[in-house]
């Protein structure tokens, strides 16, 4: 890594934080953009690494790009190329989705496999047997590494099409088709976290007539989407676990600003029953340290469950409270790569292979094609550790922040190589820790 943070641990963080505009809205909403006729302003977009990459990637292709103080207009009339390059699509996973607006507009698409963070075979089957659904012809050439589509008539076919698990990128991906195809289509087994509710309400903004709840949608094909005002999207709910951690972890005591209660209800509960200090308002959420954490056991699921994504937060936490608390993955069969790093540290975590009776209904992944190198998917912390510095190493964007929490409480100074990764999905980290009173820097070509 070319980039690290140092931080000096040991200070209690206290103030006030705003969330940022949400990752996994914006990365989507940009891409729908490509479906528009005429050009597109999307406000309250985070200035973060992935964002600035897929920009990157969409002006390769000729389309036009403002970005400026969260703004971003959209302008694709000159949108011409059928191709995702190799390099453009490592850099960023949502690259896939991109087979939405190049076939509704071409009728054509080459796109690799997806980059991004690696946590798993995160296999993409489901994505493609749904687009066949909608009429795709779609084949991987495996001497290549790309996949090669052609949409079989004009527009996409209306379907009906069940998952045969919910699939966050495959649910925004099916829409977009749906959106513009010729008919209606009802969608099953959807995944349905907020951050899909925000795509639709972008696209039935634009004249998309899409309907739906409990994880089903009906929609009924429009010929075209026109953006008529200006959209914004949500802030980032998984900022706000975060957060929360680094005040409970530091001792401190931090307001989080523009996030409801309900938006992040079953990490509340959680820190809640394990003793953590909450207070909440109109305007956002107090988290504060009120003293020794409980140990916990918690299992990751999809909305409305506790987020893939927090569990790596909620470790750091477990390893200050009282108790020897678990961790049971069942979203990704590779999400503890932070482990080993918080055991640099002094942190007391083992593995274990729970008993699960009915593995495939449990797990969303296949967990009998789990790759051999993968670790097992829970883990046992012992709590009540003290904490040091270390030199770390970040290995997924979720498990950085994860460190950046564990640094904070630790005693003496951390480095944690690879502050490029972290930033993919949070806005000027540094600065906002800083103004809590954090003591971190941000360095290059270390």
């Amino acid at each position: 890594m070319h980039d690290a943070y140092i931080v000096q641990g040991g200070q209690p963080f206290k103030g006030e934080v705003m969330l940022s505009g949400a990752k996994n809205v914006a990365l989507k909403v940009i891409i729908a953009s490509l479906l528009f006729d005429g050009s597109v302003e999307l406000n309250n977009i985070p200035q973060i690494n992935d964002v600035d990459e897929l920009i990157g990637l969409i002006r390769s292709h000729g389309i036009k790009v403002s970005y400026k103080h969260h703004r971003l207009t959209i302008d694709n009339n000159n949108f011409t190329q059928t191709e995702i390059g190799m390099l453009e699509a490592a850099k960023i996973r949502v690259s896939f989705m991109l087979f939405a607006p190049l076939l509704i507009r071409f009728g054509r698409a080459t796109i690799p496999n997806p980059g991004g963070c690696r946590l798993g075979a995160r296999p993409i089957d489901r994505q493609v047997d749904m687009m066949k659904a909608f009429g795709v012809d779609i084949n991987y050439d495996s001497s290549s590494g790309y996949y090669r589509s052609t949409l079989k008539s004009r527009r996409p076919k209306g379907t009906a099409y069940r998952f045969f698990k919910p699939t966050h990128t495959g649910t925004e991906l099916a829409l977009m088709f749906a959106a513009l195809a010729d008919g209606e289509s009802r969608i099953d087994n959807c995944a349905h976290e907020p951050e899909i509710d925000d795509l639709v309400a972008f696209l039935n903004q634009a004249g998309a007539k899409i309907k739906g709840s409990q994880g089903s949608f009906d929609i009924t094909g429009v010929s075209s989407l026109v953006m008529n005002q200006p959209f914004t999207i949500s802030n980032d709910r998984n900022e706000a676990p975060t957060f929360a951690a680094f005040a409970i972890a530091s001792k401190g005591d931090i307001f989080i600003k523009g996030i409801s209660a309900h938006s992040i209800s079953t990490f509340i509960n959680e820190l809640k029953k394990s003793g953590g200090g909450i207070e909440e308002t109109t305007s956002g959420i107090r988290f504060y340290y009120k003293g020794q954490l409980k140990a916990s056991n918690l299992i990751t699921r999809p909305h409305p469950g506790f987020m893939t994504d927090w569990q790596g937060p909620w470790a750091v936490l477990m390893t200050q409270a009282n108790g020897v608390s678990t961790i049971h993955e069942t979203v990704f069969e590779n999400r503890f790569g932070y482990v080993s790093e918080l055991k640099k540290l002094g942190a007391q975590i083992e593995y274990y292979e729970p008993k699960v009776d009915e593995p495939e209904s449990i797990y969303q992944f296949n967990i009998a094609d789990r790759d051999i190198d993968c670790a097992s998917q829970a883990i046992r912390i012992i709590g009540g550790t003290d904490l040091h510095g270390g030199v770390l190493n970040v290995t997924d964007l979720r498990a950085g922040a994860s460190l950046l929490i564990a640094a904070s409480c630790a005693s003496g100074e951390t480095v944690i190589n690879g502050a490029s990764v972290i930033d993919r999905g949070y806005e000027n980290i540094d600065k906002k820790l800083l103004s809590l009173g954090a003591k971190i820097k941000k360095v290059q070509n270390l």
